[in-house]
């Protein structure tokens, strides 16, 4: 089954709003077995609506549509469907008596204009709004299956998933495999590196497949496979995930779609480990990252945003002679950064401590270019790392890469530890 998604708004052709409902019906459909061939945005506009179903009707056997089924003018997606179906459009009275009772239960005057969002397509299923006002439909016509759904994610995703999903097992995908994923997760690797040591498996791929995708920072391999059930496509998939982790064991943190700074949090707060962080460039970066993962309390003691060399000096206590004078180091060099690293450890008395410092610009800083940053890494009873990097991009990428990088080699440093516990 081949399957386009047409978002309808304006408003997406201006980006004043990001078109996340795209990406989630993406995923729900490749979860089903569909295959999405494209994705098309229009504005509101009736001929050009029109236009965008006729080329999807020639290309797809779904079709599914979102937005533009508010109470204006302008909300003309039912109008375009029905008009290029040949259909009437008709009142659902069960959509209308909620929408009546919603106006009347808050003692507002309901204006004629929501009578539209009751709108339904003639020969079509009303799929019901629990989050919303709006019905969406459900319609076939020579073969081709059109899904109208909301444009609000939050009325969008429980109205596809309650309705929408339920109506496509139960008329359209009787014979069709699902498709199972699993995501790989990579730091401290290119996409391209990455490639590179899987090119034979990704040349050689039918069933399952694999596909890369990049972000700052990490990489992840995502690999499908059809099946009639789960034990199959799970032996499948572990199979091919073995193969791929033995070209990088280095680099593959985890077999799911989760952070980094997640299989850290949940490492550590394991072990009862704890962490505290000493951050000039990134300003807060990573100890955000961390805090942002429940239980991080557990393990994260604190940070400190040492942005200044007075600040340095006051709260981490690194020696004036290492940031300041003729000669020396300077606040952008391993010593400080290693001094960072111990210093914070001992001032909270963490099991861990990590630092960052660098120049992240746009301009030099201490006669060093941007993009040079050190990275430290201290644990009790250890010899501390220092790690020097020299980082890509503009202002704001520099900073992302820093943080992600001392995250590599936090993992890193804690699967070390593993390994010596066994």
């Amino acid at each position: 089954m081949r399957a386009e998604i047409i978002a309808v708004g304006t408003e997406l052709l201006l980006g004043q709003i990001v078109n996340t409902n795209a990406q989630y019906l993406s995923r729900q459909l490749a979860s089903m077995g569909i295959d999405v061939y494209y994705q098309t945005v229009v504005g509101d506009n009736m001929d050009r609506l029109q236009e965008a179903l006729r080329l999807s009707s020639s290309r797809a056997d779904i079709v599914l549509l979102s937005g533009g089924l508010g109470p204006t003018q302008d909300d003309l997606t039912k109008d375009a469907l029905a008009s290029f179906l040949g259909r009437s459009i008709h009142i659902d009275r069960i959509a209308m008596d909620r929408i009546e009772r919603f106006f009347m239960d808050r003692g507002v005057v309901m204006t004629e204009n929501n009578r539209r969002q009751a709108l339904a397509v003639e020969g079509g299923t009303p799929l019901p709004n629990e989050t919303g006002l709006a019905v969406g439909n459900a319609i076939t016509h020579e073969d081709t299956h059109y899904i109208v759904l909301p444009g609000p994610p939050k009325e969008l995703i429980p109205m596809f998933e309650q309705e929408a999903k339920p109506w496509l097992l139960q008329h359209v995908l009787t014979h069709e495999l699902p498709i199972y994923s699993k995501m790989l997760k990579f730091a401290g690797i290119g996409e391209s590196a990455l490639d590179e040591r899987l090119e034979d498996l990704i040349t050689a791929q039918t069933d399952p497949t694999i596909a890369l995708y990049a972000k700052d920072g990490e990489v992840t391999v995502r690999i499908s496979t059809k099946a009639a059930g789960e034990a199959e496509a799970m032996a499948r998939l572990e199979e091919l995930e073995e193969r791929i982790r033995e070209r990088g064991p280095e680099f593959m943190y985890a077999s799911e779609d989760v952070p980094i700074e997640k299989v850290i949090v949940d490492f550590m707060a394991d072990r009862g480990w704890t962490l505290s962080a000493a951050e000039s460039c990134t300003g807060g970066l990573v100890a955000e990252s961390l805090t942002s993962i429940p239980g991080s309390a557990s393990m994260f003691l604190g940070g400190i945003i040492c942005y200044t060399n007075q600040i340095k000096e006051k709260l981490v206590h690194i020696p004036h002679g290492l940031l300041e004078g003729e000669d020396v180091p300077g606040a952008v060099s391993g010593e400080v950064a290693e001094a960072l690293a111990e210093n914070v450890r001992m001032v909270m008395d963490s099991d861990f401590g990590i630092s960052v410092t660098g120049v992240a610009g746009p301009g030099y800083a201490e006669r060093k270019p941007v993009g040079l940053v050190y990275i430290g890494l201290a644990q009790r009873g250890k010899a501390t790392e220092v790690h020097e990097l020299h980082l890509q991009g503009n202002r704001e990428t520099i900073r992302l890469r820093a943080a992600k990088a001392l995250l590599y080699r936090l993992w890193q440093r804690l699967m070390s530890s593993k390994e010596e516990e066994q």
